[in-house]
């Protein structure tokens, strides 16, 4: 499993990491994020890689986790 701390970062940053880490081959990404069009980005990203996106809520940030079917 790839993680990805893309906490701090604006969009695009956090889904542009994911689609470079799906693309390297990785099966299953964790993204922390914090950036609140991060949740769109990172489904329109696993959306084109027919991938599905559960999403772990915390006090401070989201962890998403995307993994490829």
């Amino acid at each position: 499993m790839v993680r990805i701390d893309a906490r701090g970062m604006r969009c695009p940053w956090p889904a542009v990491r994911l689609a470079r880490a799906l693309r390297d081959g990785a099966r299953r990404v964790e993204v922390l994020a914090d950036d609140p069009q991060a949740p769109t980005e990172i489904a329109a990203v696993a959306e084109v890689a027919d991938a599905t996106v559960d999403i772990i809520l915390d006090e401070f940030y989201r962890t998403f986790v995307v993994t490829c079917r």
